[in-house]
């Protein structure tokens, strides 16, 4: 074979893809090379990415309540997504990048609806707040302004401790002519409340004093409403898994009450120490409408990763909610529009 015929195999042999390899010829930099051969690992990971959140309700819950742990951070696995996105980029693998439209598609299923915008406040609204102010707060009356500066209808609030009652109480008593508090949780409204009572949702294992939970009537220009305020007991992570068999107890008690409920319409409030794709939830989440648009995370507030204080409703939609700004609590205040029909 000649030098010219050797020269011209070796050219050829470089322009021919090798096999299993897809190519496409970019420009003098020798850029838009896509290989079909890269990225099977990145592939197969999207498997588990797309399966895990679509299907969460199949991961059992024992041991260590690993399901509900899992449901309390679903929202995060759009994260792994861009991950696993960039890094099919940077390997330049097709295969990855149309095996990764599966999870894309499973996130977009559960949580796309939630970043369309919210509709405009209607005449038949209700401004509604949320907002566990911590028994450990240094300006109670700073976080009160915040929350009135806002003009809620109502305001739900958890850990009210005696010393900071009297400020609450002062700082929003010329908007909010009606409240009530029963042990730790209070309710103000710019509408006449009636029937207050106190919600038994104690778990059995809990023997020192504790009261969590309120239910009062408001009477609205519409109609009359229950309002019920609630605190669930707190969850802990450890090694073994998620603590929150009480937790999961007062749902349940709390559920209980919920569908006793006479009124056809009711607004659940509070800091319920889960967000609402934590099957723990079920016995409110299965009878109670939750928002439809935004994610709201509230807690922690120097970094919030999940929204365990909610607005619910039954007979009546909940629309977008969203964070206030961070108040002296560690949870960050929710607001939301609840519109009776």
């Amino acid at each position: 074979m000649s030098e010219r015929d050797t020269g011209a195999a070796a050219v050829k042999a470089a322009a021919t893809p090798e096999p299993g390899r897809w190519s496409a010829r970019g420009n003098a930099s020798g850029l838009s090379w896509w290989t079909r051969g890269r990225g099977r690992v990145l592939a197969a990971s999207a498997v588990p990415t797309a399966v895990l959140p679509a299907f969460h309700r199949l991961v059992p819950n024992t041991p260590g309540h690993v399901g509900s742990l899992l449901e309390s951070f679903l929202p995060w696995s759009g994260l792994v997504i861009t991950v696993l996105l960039g890094l099919a980029l940077l390997r330049r693998s097709a295969v990855a990048l149309v095996a990764l439209l599966l999870p894309v598609a499973a996130w977009t299923y559960l949580f796309g609806g939630l970043l369309l915008p919210g509709a405009k406040p209607g005449a038949h609204d209700l401004v509604v707040v949320q907002h566990n102010v911590s028994d450990q707060n240094t300006d109670p009356a700073g976080t009160a302004r915040t929350l009135a500066e806002a003009e809620p209808d109502l305001i739900g609030l958890e850990e009210l401790v005696s010393p900071a009652l009297p400020v609450y109480e002062g700082v929003l008593a010329p908007r909010y002519p009606y409240h009530a508090v029963v042990g730790t949780v209070g309710l103000w409204s710019k509408h006449p409340l009636t029937d207050v009572q106190k919600l038994d949702i104690k778990p059995a294992g809990i023997t020192e004093p504790w009261s969590r939970g309120l239910r009062a009537v408001v009477r609205t220009q519409h109609r009359e409403i229950a309002v019920f305020i609630a605190h669930l007991p707190s969850v802990r992570v450890h090694a073994s898994g998620l603590a929150s068999s009480w937790r999961d107890e007062s749902a349940d008690l709390l559920g209980k009450a919920v569908a006793a409920e006479k009124l056809q319409t009711v607004i659940l409030l509070g800091d319920f120490n889960s967000t609402v794709d934590d099957r723990g939830l079920h016995p409110l989440t299965s009878q109670m409408n939750v928002p439809a648009r935004g994610f709201a995370f509230s807690f922690p507030a120097v970094f919030p990763l999940a929204r365990i204080d909610q607005i619910m409703a039954r007979s009546a939609p909940v629309g977008h909610i969203r964070t206030l700004p961070s108040t002296g609590s560690d949870h960050l205040p929710v607001i939301a529009l609840v519109t009776l029909r």
